[in-house]
């Protein structure tokens, strides 16, 4: 199917899609403080960029959109339009994604990752029991965790 949008139309609703801050990630930040847990943002001298570092618990957390890192849920669907573009696109945000977690890892940090599905969708969980995971989580010793939908 041909796009309706035409090439510039489509670049500005694309440079329009938040990287950083957005609702997701917010609903984790705004909860993780409420409990009283500090952290910093998006630090560049860590793989991957996560988005929640708590240096304090040697933790960093991930907020991933389904579609953009190629979550198997009930979010996500191959994009038809581009197809092979999109499909290389994920494959390398996967693999992105894959190398920053070892690499976090053997380096001693703990890594988190909260899926969009998690959030909204029809499997959604409430944001408390998210957060109140995450914080469980941040608590224990486990290296790794995934909360999805």
């Amino acid at each position: 199917m041909a796009d309706v949008l035409t090439a510039r139309q489509r670049s500005y609703c694309m440079s329009q899609i938040r990287g950083k801050d957005t609702k997701p990630e917010r609903l984790v930040r705004s909860g993780l403080f409420a409990l009283g847990f500090r952290y910093r943002l998006h630090r560049r001298d860590l793989p991957g960029c996560p988005d929640i570092v708590l240096p304090e618990h040697r933790a960093v957390v991930f907020v991933h959109g389904c579609l953009w890192h190629g979550h198997e849920c009930h979010l996500f669907k191959w994009p038809t339009a581009n197809a092979a573009f999109w499909r290389d696109k994920i494959m390398r945000n996967r693999e992105r994604d894959a190398q920053s977690v070892e690499q976090l890892r053997s380096s001693g940090w703990r890594v988190l990752t909260v899926w969009e599905c998690a959030i909204k969708g029809r499997l959604r969980q409430s944001p408390v029991a998210i957060v109140e995971r995450i914080a469980r989580w941040l608590r224990s010793n486990r290296g790794r965790l995934d909360i999805t939908g």
